[in-house]
């Protein structure tokens, strides 16, 4: 299953392909499906290689019209392919399996009307899954898809649907049809897409300005399409063609652009070529935050801009795939910013993405943007916070360091050169050097080849009569990661006014290099109130305020005027927090005090999973039931005095639910839910009622018997996986005994059921209940990574790690554990270092929150 880098350059070497004729028949039963590939090549005579098959049988292989045994040439896996001549044709019949997991053919059956619903999911080496491929994506070629299904479904491809035609009925006498779709453009197998089933569609059209009039769909399940707000995602889809067609200065690529919400999917979305899928979390039942709405017009702008960096030019091997998101992640910000109504994107970007890519960036893990990627399960851990986020942030610091015009205009001709073609970082690096006419080796390898985040902080000396003397910015770097780095940022001054408002009076944006940089055009100006580096966030760095810039934003970090400034310094604090350098329950308080005051729905979400992060792993020990108890009471204080009906409302009552434990939280969520509390403005529609009940339960206040009746009243697939969330939260020995034998021991749940599952399980006010599997843990992980496929062992090794029981016979277990894994580990040992870095920190944290008491 492990294709390596060396046999996909060796068959690179030795094939091109031209065409792939698939015919897949859907309409076999529940567990298999036909399968029967025709691929045109061509290769060096006399040469052999292989092409990628996971299926349930192999029934027929047939190379250049001689019939090869599937005994001797499969393995269920790969089929070898002996003899080739210069121009060959290859016939592979086989039976896949429907999967349950998110990869290869998805099979989803919709508890409200019992209809079947598939989708595939091919990134990043799943497309063997459901027909036979050279699964790389150097090996582009056109690909005709022929599908045989009931007749009552909608097909969906990367080319347009084609009118189906009847045929003779399946063996259960029900309708089928056949739809034959035009061969696509060459692409790469894994944006190559299949969705079939009842889905239910909405339909538009964009118009570019050079006049091609491209057709839009939105697709949802039968039983979701109330809740679709169509108009939504084609508004956002045509800001977002408008803006990239200027900016690339190339037409959108493909026929048309459908948007699909599926279920159980396991990403935010896939850039499928012409036919993106969508997780169904996006399709909103109830009210949500509206950090929620722009996230997924975020999602939206991010795979439409993949439909020229990805799919129109693609990378050449997986160790690109840092540039391929960065690329789409920049965009979308960008676009949004720019072209939509979010047009405070960069202040989400820097509370949500950079605050991933600086956690991801201080494990132990860490790696280059630019990673060595030596086989596929390199790649499927590296879909992380590197490869998005660090590789983004680093990305706009590019953009500032040779310009945004610059940028733009280098990114335009490598399209035009490179177009349906495959690239790698060079091409593009090449391109922006000659539209900059900066040397971008230097900064290549200093930002793309190496890993760590630096620390800048301010150093400045003032005089009797308030004037700055002199000014520099100090750079450090950690001892596992010393590089020190170029970075072009900007220095913002902010003074407080009249009304008590901290607003910029002075902005100096400059080159920042090596360990310490003078900054002489500040000197001479009177000490401004706040001095914060990296204003407007440009560069990829945390930030230390000298002391008094601390207390004016500790006193006064509700009154800065914008957004962005009062994030970074939510993020400065962040950091302090995790790093043991300023004591947790200092950062509690911080957030308790200011978060009433913020504007931002994104920043508000994050700020509030941080509190809870912070109370449930970085305040001491001794204090930490009585810390989450007092936050929780004012969470419910803040949600009561916040405008009825506002976003930040919902967000407070939610949190407030998450942590509730003490009988009179506990009375006031149980009184939410059965109405006999009403909060002015508060909808408790269904799903809330959910989230209410899983801290009842959690609580032990509700059982078994609510949630059965609960789910009776919502038994939808959202109900579902609420229901399976609430029932491993449960807090009695039973019901862990029970969630741990269907998560580990059986096996046999969905992807979503399994991760809500997962979420349940460790949900407890009392760690105690988790600490007899503790053990079990270590002693099923092996078999665990053996058995399942890459997404489900890595919900369960990375969602049941014993991280409640913060001790450090957690991290022994874990050095013990790592000690004797297999060198060839490399997956597991990843996220098995990445596991006991939360705790160690978790432990490092506590210890100087004790230490402030």
């Amino acid at each position: 299953m492990n294709l390596t880098r060396a046999e996909a350059r060796e068959r690179a070497a030795v094939i091109a392909v031209q065409s792939y004729e698939v015919s897949l028949d859907l309409t076999r039963g529940e567990k298999v499906f036909g399968s029967t590939t025709a691929v045109k090549f061509t290769a060096k005579p006399g040469s052999s290689t292989f092409i990628d098959a996971v299926t349930h049988a192999v029934r027929s292989v047939t190379l250049n019209g001689r019939e090869l045994d599937p005994a001797e040439v499969s393995d269920g896996i790969r089929i070898q392919l002996p003899g080739l001549a210069a121009d060959n044709e290859l016939l592979v019949v086989a039976e896949a399996p429907y999967m349950n997991t998110g990869e290869g053919l998805h099979r989803f059956v919709d508890p409200v009307d019992n209809e079947v619903y598939l989708y595939t999911q091919f990134e990043v080496p799943d497309s063997r899954r459901v027909f036979a491929v050279f699964e790389q994506p150097d090996l582009k070629a056109s690909f005709s898809f022929t599908v045989t299904a009931p007749s009552h479904w909608d097909v969906v491809s990367t080319s347009p649907t084609p009118v189906p035609v009847g045929t003779l009925p399946g063996t259960d006498g029900a309708a089928r049809s056949v739809w034959e779709f035009a061969p696509t453009p060459r692409i790469s197998s894994y944006v190559t897409a299949l969705i079939a089933g009842p889905y239910q569609c909405v339909r538009s059209e964009v118009t570019s300005a050079a006049g091609t009039v491209t057709p839009l769909g939105v697709f949802a399940r039968k039983s979701l399409m109330q809740y679709l707000d169509a108009e939504n995602i084609f508004e956002l889809t045509r800001q977002g063609f408008g803006f990239y067609e200027a900016q690339f200065g190339c037409p959108y690529p493909f026929e048309k652009y459908d948007q699909l919400f599926v279920p159980e999917f396991n990403a935010g979305a896939m850039e499928n070529a012409g036919a993106v899928t969508i997780m169904e979390g996006y399709v909103f039942r109830g009210k949500v935050t509206d950090a929620q709405v722009e996230r997924r017009a975020i999602t939206v702008l991010h795979e439409l801009a993949h439909m020229w960096f990805g799919d129109l030019v693609t990378m050449r091997w997986w160790n690109d795939l840092w540039l391929n998101e960065s690329f789409a992640e920049y965009m979308s910000h960008l676009a949004a910013v720019e072209n939509t109504r979010f047009d405070h994107a960069w202040t989400t970007f820097a509370s949500v993405e950079k605050s991933w890519a600086y956690r991801q960036d201080q494990l132990p893990t860490t790696h280059p943007i630019f990673a060595e990627i030596n086989n596929l399960q390199d790649v499927e851990v590296n879909f992380d916070g590197i490869t998005y986020a660090k590789g983004a942030s680093v990305l706009r610091q590019l953009v500032a360091w040779v310009g945004p015009d610059e940028f733009m205009a280098g990114v335009r001709e490598y399209f035009r050169k490179h177009a349906w073609q495959n690239t790698e970082l060079g091409d593009l690096m090449a391109e922006l050097e000659k539209a900059s006419g900066r040397d971008l080796d230097k900064w290549g390898r200093l930002w793309l080849e190496t890993a760590g985040v630096n620390t800048l902080q301010p150093e400045l000396s003032v005089g009797a009569d308030g004037l700055i003397d002199s000014f520099a910015i100090l750079q450090t770097a950690t001892e596992d990661q010393p590089t020190i780095r170029p970075h072009r940022l900007a220095v913002g001054f902010y003074n407080l006014d009249g009304a008590g408002k901290l607003e910029r009076v002075h902005r100096e944006e400059l080159d920042v290099d090596g360990e310490r940089t003078l900054v002489p055009a500040l000197a001479g100006r009177p000490r401004p109130d706040l001095v914060l580096l990296n204003d407007d966030d440009l560069a990829y760095a945390k930030v230390r305020l000298d002391p008094a810039s601390l207390a004016t934003a500790t006193a006064h970090l509700k009154d800065f005027t914008r957004s962005l400034p009062r994030t970074l310094v939510w993020g400065s604090a962040w950091d302090a927090a995790r790093d043991g350098e300023s004591p947790a329950r200092g950062y509690v308080d911080l957030i308790l005090a200011n978060i009433a005051e913020e504007s931002d729905s994104s920043v508000i979400m994050v700020q509030l999973r941080q509190l809870a992060t912070t109370l449930n792993f970085y305040v001491a020990e001794e204090h930490k039931e009585a810390t989450i108890v007092a936050a929780a009471d004012r969470l419910w204080e803040l949600a009561s005095g916040v405008p009825a009906g506002s976003d930040a409302q919902l967000q407070f009552v939610k949190s407030h639910a998450l942590l509730a434990r003490s009988a009179g939280q506990l009375d006031t969520i149980a009184g939410l839910l059965d109405g006999s509390l009403v909060l002015d403005g508060l909808a408790v529609d269904q799903d809330l009622r959910w989230e209410l009940l899983a801290s009842l339960v959690t609580g032990g206040r509700a059982a078994q018997e609510q949630i059965d009746a609960e789910l009776e009243q919502d038994n939808t697939a959202s109900g579902q996986n609420a229901a399976a969330l609430a029932t491993a939260a449960i807090p009695t020995p039973g019901a862990k005994a029970a969630a741990w034998d269907s998560i580990v021991a059986k096996g046999d749940l969905s992807n979503a059921l399994q991760g809500s599952a997962v979420n349940g399980f460790t949900r407890v006010l009392d760690t105690a209940l988790l600490e007899p599997y503790s053990g079990k843990y270590f002693d099923a992980v092996p078999g665990i990574m053996a058995s399942r496929t890459h997404a489900l062992a890595q919900q369960i090794i990375v969602g049941l790690y014993p991280a409640q029981l913060t001790t450090q016979e957690t991290v022994d277990r874990t050095d013990a554990f790592l000690a004797a894994l297999p060198e060839d580990s490399t997956s597991l040992r990843r996220m098995m270092l990445e596991n006991r870095d939360g705790v160690a920190r978790a432990l490092r944290a506590r210890q100087a929150d004790a230490g402030a008491s």
